[in-house]
């Protein structure tokens, strides 16, 4: 591959009264960035416009383009999703910002789909707000597995040092028992594993697997999951050379830093894994899609309305987002060249 070659990387505004247009504006006004991708953003002029006045982004310029086949090597690009423009009240999730993140989104994965973009990075959406007849989905990580045709797929929140993955997603508590079984464990750590050997480049990766029921379930006292579902599907992966590890005790493991002696943890269900994560890694944590035929990061924050339109949104989550997909295609690209 040209090592000169800069990743061409869609990015989705997110809901346009969250913080997500001001995240990308601090990040791509570093002109330093464009040394490693090509960005083209999909949203609005107007919008853009609003932003970079609003924090005297002085040094945040786009070039506007009809479409991502016109992109502009070494320029921050623009695909304009909407014609009306959209009102912009920050804080408030509104219909309208749900059907421009929504647009943003679906221009995006259209154009990464037909081959223009080597992946995306998508801004925090509302996932009540976003939904509508061709968006029936608890959140980004569903509706992209289904929109790019992935039999399966796994959240994997990563950062410097701690990678969590989670078998269940955006699924109600009590719906999570039901859910784990014997299958589901296996093949959510044979994702977790490839992730690791192909697009961090780990080898012989090492995986802790939590437990679901506190301290594991008491060897059946405190719940059977366990000794039932989660303990036979580590053996399967074990008795085929994986270098995989637990049932763990979720508060003793991450209390006592166990997680520093393996490259990844599967976590049973979303608090389990994310409260962990966010408590350690918040402002600096990546959201990536493992399993997808497109690499797709996000930051591993939401809308976060509260300080939307405060100008004093973090970028660093975005930032790390941003650079970890080019990371990701990159090393993709590598391998998918021929031998010499």
């Amino acid at each position: 591959m040209d090592t000169k070659y800069k990743v061409k990387l869609g990015i989705s505004i997110g809901d346009t009264n969250g913080i997500g247009p001001e995240v990308i504006v601090k990040t791509l006004a570093d002109q330093r960035i464009l040394n490693f991708c090509t960005p083209v953003i999909y949203a609005s002029p107007a919008l853009l416009n609003r932003v970079r006045k609003a924090l005297s982004a002085e040094h945040f310029f786009y070039q506007q383009i009809d479409n991502a086949s016109d992109m502009v090597a070494r320029k921050v690009n623009l695909v304009t999703c909407w014609e009306n423009e959209v009102e912009v009240n920050p804080g408030t999730p509104t219909p309208e910002s749900g059907k421009a993140s929504l647009d943003s989104l679906l221009a995006a994965c259209n154009d990464l789909k037909a081959g223009l973009l080597d992946g995306l990075v998508t801004a925090p959406i509302n996932k009540d707000n976003i939904q509508a007849e061709n968006f029936n989905f608890p959140g980004h990580t569903e509706f992209l597995t289904s929109f790019f045709d992935a039999p399966e797929s796994l959240m994997l929140l990563v950062s410097e040092d701690l990678r969590v993955a989670t078998v269940t997603g955006h699924l109600p508590l009590k719906e999570v028992s039901p859910k784990l079984t014997e299958e589901l464990l296996i093949r959510k750590m044979t994702i977790l594993l490839e992730s690791l050997k192909n697009d961090f480049g780990i080898l012989k990766p090492r995986i802790a697997v939590l437990g679901l029921n506190p301290h594991a379930g008491e060897e059946g006292l405190l719940g059977t999951e366990e000794q039932e579902v989660i303990r036979p599907a580590v053996m399967h992966m074990k008795e085929r050379g994986h270098l995989v590890f637990g049932p763990y005790p979720a508060d003793g493991f991450f209390g006592m830093r166990q997680y520093k002696q393996v490259d990844a943890v599967l976590a049973m269900y979303h608090d389990q894994g994310l409260i962990p994560f966010k408590t350690l890694a918040f402002e600096s944590g990546i959201n990536y899609t493992a399993g997808l035929p497109v690499v797709r990061t996000s930051p591993d924050h939401g809308t976060a309305y509260d300080i939307a339109g405060k100008h004093i949104a973090n970028e660093t989550s975005f930032r790390e987002a941003l650079f970890l997909a080019c990371d990701i295609i990159k090393k993709r690209q590598t391998e998918q060249m021929p031998a010499i």
